[in-house]
């Protein structure tokens, strides 16, 4: 019988089906970092437990990390709190920690894959919502809550409810300035940010087959953002050659590579639902609410309430107050004080590259804070062998050390007041960059460095072209 690739995995992982209805999930692959790990480690010690796999679990530091001065201790009593916390607790238990002395420290969801932790037809577990981008490698991903960090840490396992499939074909081909990012949230747009529950999204068709890795993880990073616990891709060359030599990689990696293959949807797979959408219809996005379904084409208008179904007019109104913006005006045009680039969405080299392209040549306008974030000290060491970052710099932006930044700002990265960020992130929540008047438009990379240096949501295919 056909299976999907979802179908196929679970199953693999399934060590028992409990009365609840559930299954019990062995978790292949366990990521922590320094929030939500602190109190799942003091609950193993109330219960006299130890960890039963810890060469499965791996640590960073991402979420506090300071990136303008990383001085220790830093100027954050809390931050520095949870930082001895996860210093000590994997120095204690065992657990691989890849710190600030790490060559290899940064953003959770972007050392895993450029270590090679990351591989198909794994199962993975953090506590970070954003989980599901390591499903771009053919992995079920998913983020998981501090009762659960524990229950993994114990007992490799986790008691599961399975979702449904999805399957989102994009077929065609991508026009110029248009991404990955743009994709997913013309998903989320179309789809609306409660469309996935219960389901798993397999993203397919050929626009995703052309996509490199780092472009397929950002699509899965924002599964969630639509309500999909789980996005992903089947894996294919590309993915083997992404992790093909990475120091985590298995080393028999022809062997690997055959078991791989065989881990992909089988054609004829049956799924739950489908929905398919035209690449070549899809441009640059920009959110103009407070959640990231609330999306338009750059050259479209926000919507007016009245137009909307009244399952979403409410928010829609809320967003408009908070926003400061207008029914039916065009999102093109619309001003910013701060531009970010970075988070686990969008601050690999690659994204780096797309934006320095746009930036290359030009001053970030007059009034705009600017910032890039490398999501790795080896995205950060790469962008520098490539000299992006004085390409950056000499446009005016700030050029920062690795780490989560103005993304939810637990950190000294936020927005004042009522500044309006035109960021790379993955959510646009009130509040969610600091201030809790502060206002964010999520876009892509590319385009947030369009917006930094016109001032406002800008469209860049007319300044690449």
């Amino acid at each position: 019988m056909a299976q999907t690739l979802f179908d196929k995995v679970w199953d693999m992982h399934t060590v028992a089906t409990l009365d609840s209805g559930q299954d019990q999930l062995f978790i292949g692959l366990h990521l922590i970092h320094e929030v939500t790990s602190p109190q799942a480690f003091q609950m193993l010690r109330e219960r006299g437990l130890s960890i039963l796999y810890p060469e499965r679990t791996f640590a960073t530091v991402d979420h506090i990390v300071p990136t303008d001065s990383q001085a220790r201790p830093f100027k954050d009593a809390l931050a520095e709190e949870m930082m001895q916390a996860i210093e000590d607790n994997t120095r204690e238990m065992g657990v691989k920690f890849f710190g600030l002395d790490s060559d290899s420290q940064g953003i959770v969801h972007v050392i895993g894959p450029e270590l090679g932790l990351t591989q198909p037809g794994m199962t993975i577990a953090c506590g970070d919502s954003h989980t599901s981008t390591h499903g771009a490698f053919g992995a079920i991903a998913f983020g998981i809550g501090t009762s659960q960090i524990r229950d993994v840490l114990a007992s490799q396992t986790l008691a599961m409810s399975r979702p449904k499939v999805r399957r989102i074909t994009i077929d065609g081909a991508l026009n110029a300035g248009v991404y990955s990012k743009d994709i997913i949230l013309r998903i989320i747009a179309e789809l609306g940010v409660n469309g996935g529950i219960g389901y798993a999204y397999e993203f397919a068709g050929s626009a995703i087959e052309a996509l490199e890795m780092e472009a397929r993880m950002s699509i899965c990073n924002m599964s969630i953002e639509g309500g999909a616990r789980v996005g992903y891709i089947n894996p294919d060359d590309t993915t083997f050659e992404y992790l093909r030599g990475r120091p985590y990689a298995p080393k028999n990696f022809d062997d690997a590579v055959r078991v791989w293959r065989g881990i992909a949807s089988d054609a004829g797979a049956e799924v739950a639902d489908h929905v398919a959408l035209d690449a070549g219809s899809i441009e640059p996005m920009v959110t103009w609410g407070i959640n990231p379904g609330h999306a338009v084409g750059v050259s479209g208008e926000m919507p007016r309430v009245a137009d909307l179904s009244e399952d979403e007019q409410e928010g829609a109104r809320l967003a408009y107050q908070h926003m400061g913006l207008g029914e039916g005006d065009p999102i093109r045009g619309t001003s910013i004080d701060v531009a970010f680039i970075g988070s686990c969405t969008n601050s690999r080299i690659s994204d780096l590259r797309e934006a320095a392209k746009v930036v290359r040549g030009h001053r970030v306008a007059p009034g705009v804070r600017a910032l890039v974030v490398p999501g790795s000290k080896q995205v950060l060491r790469q962008a520098v062998d490539e000299g992006l970052d004085q390409v950056f710099r000499d446009a005016g932006f700030e050029w920062r050390d690795a780490g989560c930044s103005m993304c939810l700002a637990m950190n000294p990265d936020k927005l004042e007041g009522r500044e309006r960020c035109a960021s790379s992130s993955n959510r646009n929540f009130i509040g969610r960059q600091g201030s809790p008047t502060g206002r964010t438009l999520l876009m892509s990379p590319a385009m947030v460095a369009a917006a930094a240096l016109k001032g406002e949501v800008a469209d860049v295919r007319e300044m690449t072209s």
